[in-house]
């Protein structure tokens, strides 16, 4: 029996998944979540084979979570638009799944079964396309600048919620700048979500 996380923010969207891996004779849905700290204490305390995780979940990076805290537990990540960025960014993150929630449901299952065994199941074009894709420039600090920026954040509020300096952020800002070739921070923002790297 597959023990099986489902990390899903969308209500509606959750309750489909666990009908339709639970509709499945070697698959059980242990546990649930609707935002990232719940799905990594989910999956601390029901311990799952796998974790079925939305690309969208809000709370932060679930897979860094369940890699420190739950490193037994396998990850497929659905997204309802994926990008090539967004695949490459999942699977640096030692997610062995990546799917589109347009899969149909017998596809899904199987991948579920093939993350449980250890193997990959990903969609032939997405893996096509993310082997295509550029290579994240920016590092994790530039990264959490950017994510804060991305909510319209002044860089007085983003050095107060990140504990930096004006300056350092400013820095950080024209450096995030550079390396995308971006006019703005805006640019900078819409840059980095379409080749996955927020």
């Amino acid at each position: 029996m597959i023990r099986i996380l489902i990390a899903e923010h969308l209500p509606l969207v959750r309750r489909g998944l666990l009908a339709i891996l639970g509709a499945e004779p070697d698959l059980r849905v242990v546990a649930q979540a609707g935002c990232a700290d719940e799905a990594v204490r989910a999956a601390v305390e029901s311990g799952p084979d796998v974790a079925v995780v939305d690309a969208g979940l809000p709370g932060g990076s679930v897979l860094a979570g369940l890699s420190a805290r739950a490193p037994g537990c396998r990850v497929l990540v659905l997204s309802t638009d994926p990008h090539p960025g967004q695949v490459r960014s999942a699977l640096a993150e030692r997610a062995l799944g990546f799917m589109s929630l347009c899969v149909p449901p017998e596809r899904l299952a199987e991948g579920v079964r093939l993350v449980a065994a250890g193997r990959r199941a990903i969609e032939s074009e997405l893996a096509a396309a993310a082997l295509q894709c550029a290579t994240n420039p920016l590092t994790r600090r530039e990264l959490d600048v950017l994510r804060v920026a991305a909510g319209g954040a002044r860089s007085t509020e983003i050095a107060d919620q990140l504990f930096l300096s004006v300056g350092t952020v400013r820095n950080h800002l024209s450096r995030i700048m550079c390396k995308t070739g971006a006019r703005n921070r805006l640019d900078a923002v819409r840059i980095a979500s379409d080749q996955g790297w927020l």
